[in-house]
């Protein structure tokens, strides 16, 4: 299949148990959850987004023909020659509307681990070493086990009590940005403080102004 990418970029994770670390983000076009048009944004089952996936006009976006193609536009954006510790991150929009399991074996057979941020309302394919899931009220959720739930907050509809029945090894608690973002960080705080399990994410390249 071919595989339409907003932007591929290399920073620092920003957020979740793998903040800070050195990673290649991929942002697939697209999203099952809403078109990422202002215009649609009432009828949008996810109503607080603010990600750009519309279009592959963006830093090293474009269409990729093949997964080879794409794993290859991964790995030049890599700055270290060195193969150690080659991490990229595959996002969106809703990356697993297009990750399949040739692009999977692409990217391991260039030596990168592969990690997948998704709403989890659909099912991966096999072979994704790192699994954040991060729920959207109104949903259903497919997938019940992975590497992390990151639940951004707070979401009526979607409280964090609703998913702590899930086989997932770490449940993080991310407040909801845009103008009540302070208070939501209080509550956030607070929740976490009162339920141990719960760890809080900050956005931290938002605070540090990287992408």
């Amino acid at each position: 299949m071919s595989y339409a990418v907003k932007e591929i970029f290399y920073t620092l994770q920003g957020e979740g148990r793998q903040a800070g670390r050195a990673a290649v983000f991929c942002r697939f076009t697209g999203c099952n959850l809403w078109s990422g048009r202002e215009a649609d944004r009432p009828k949008a089952i996810c109503q607080f987004c603010d990600t750009d996936f519309v279009g592959t006009d963006g830093d090293g976006g474009g269409r990729f023909a093949t997964s080879h193609d794409l794993a290859s536009a991964i790995e030049a954006k890599w700055s270290n020659s060195l193969s150690q510790r080659r991490f990229v991150v595959l996002t969106g929009g809703e990356p697993l509307l297009q990750v399949d399991p040739s692009l999977i074996g692409a990217l391991h057979h260039k030596g990168f681990e592969i990690a997948v941020e998704t709403n989890g309302t659909l099912m991966p394919p096999s072979g994704i070493d790192w699994v954040c899931v991060s729920p959207k009220a109104g949903t259903e959720i497919a997938i019940k086990s992975g590497n992390e739930l990151k639940l951004v907050f707070p979401q009526m509809g979607a409280e964090p009590e609703r998913f702590e029945a899930l086989a997932f090894d770490h449940f993080l608690l991310q407040p909801m940005d845009g103008p009540d973002r302070i208070s939501n960080t209080h509550d956030a705080v607070a929740y976490c403080l009162a339920n141990p399990r719960w760890q809080l994410s900050l956005q931290t390249h938002k605070q540090l102004g990287i992408r």
